[in-house]
């Protein structure tokens, strides 16, 4: 099974949303299957094989989420970001100013699917691999 520190060690190489793909990559090869990251506070949680889960600790003080998800703002943030305009805070304070709780990465459909505070369905994409 992965470790917590396996999995730091590939989102150390991501400098901006440019580098998501690879390190997908990355993790799924140590056995991840999927992963849900709480922007409140960057926490995630990682699944594996026979029901394996790990789970990292807040990586900063908890941001506020507007109430109200705007998919179009959001939509313009996350091709920003993926382009490598922004670093991974600033875009998870895009995420909460515009509503996004939550994203949910499944590394065998390679999906990652963005969730707002009601637990609807903001966004979904499809990861290059």
């Amino acid at each position: 099974m992965f470790t917590l520190e396996q999995i730091e060690n590939a989102h150390s190489k991501v400098k901006s949303g440019a580098d998501f793909p690879k390190y997908i990559q990355e993790i799924k090869k140590l056995g991840v299957k999927s992963f849900e990251t709480w922007v409140k506070d960057s926490h995630t949680e990682y699944y594996g094989e026979n029901d394996f889960f790990t789970r990292s600790e807040p990586q900063y003080s908890d941001l506020i989420i507007v109430d109200e998800a705007d998919k179009e703002k959001f939509s313009q943030y996350l091709k920003s970001h993926q382009k490598g305009e922004t670093d991974y805070m600033m875009f998870c304070q895009d995420c909460a100013k515009t509503g996004i709780e939550k994203w949910i990465a499944d590394l065998e459909k390679f999906t990652c699917t963005y969730y707002d505070k009601a637990g609807n369905e903001i966004l979904l994409e499809v990861i290059p691999h």
